[in-house]
């Protein structure tokens, strides 16, 4: 079937693939968007796969300070050249994700790094609330099991839904971006300030304040 440009363009705003690449996916999904950007995250998640192991020395470290000051983040990100790492395309992806951490206050990148002892104590309250709601004892486990994924899902920036588009999580998006930019591209480490973090004192919502900001 006729492909028409603007069902390409909507799909590549969508997705961030190349021109070329949504018009072969919605050919192949005949018009169906939806399912054409299917196509293409699988594409995407394959691409990517097969990067997995190439190596990423290069890429930028970005900052993003929020609130005149009062929530910081630095964060690197890797890529295989530095001419890449000099594009504006992977340059938004890094300041997008520093705006994210700020937003969404990650503690670690991925759920491997995730410390042991605080996975054991979270896990700890969680069966005690199951207990406590009546559960019973046979179905506690699977339970708390399900419970630490969502907890993943709020501390592991890789399972954060990302804050611009909550339909994507950043393994998605990071995935996509490795699948149109066409490098290993690994987000290595970051780190994030709040100012008065762990001191007594009156809190304001900083975290809710740059949300606002990233989705206006």
């Amino acid at each position: 079937m006729a492909i028409n440009a603007a069902d390409v363009k909507t799909l590549r705003e969508r997705t961030g693939a190349g021109m070329l690449d949504c018009k072969k996916a919605l050919e192949e999904a005949n018009g169906d968007i939806t399912k054409a950007a299917e196509l293409l995250r699988e594409k995407g998640l394959a691409a990517a796969a097969k990067k997995g192991d190439r190596v990423a020395t290069e890429g930028r470290v970005e900052s993003y300070i929020h609130g005149a000051g009062r929530i910081g983040v630095l964060v690197e990100v890797n890529c295989e050249t530095d001419f890449v790492a000099m594009t504006d395309q992977f340059k938004d992806f890094v300041r997008d994700l520093a705006m994210h951490i700020a937003a969404a206050a990650p503690k670690v990148v991925r759920r491997e790094e995730v410390d042991a002892a605080d996975l054991e104590k979270e896990r700890e309250i969680l069966r005690a609330q199951a207990l406590n709601e009546g559960k019973p004892e046979k179905i506690v486990d699977k339970m708390v099991e399900g419970r630490i994924n969502k907890y993943y899902e709020e501390v592991v920036l890789l399972e954060q839904s990302f804050v611009k588009d909550p339909d994507k999580t950043i393994q998605t998006l990071l995935n996509e971006k490795i699948a149109t930019i066409g490098e290993q591209i690994s987000i290595r480490r970051f780190v994030r300030f709040e100012l008065g973090e762990g001191l007594e004192k009156k809190q304001d919502n900083f975290v809710e304040e740059v949300m606002a900001q990233v989705k206006a």
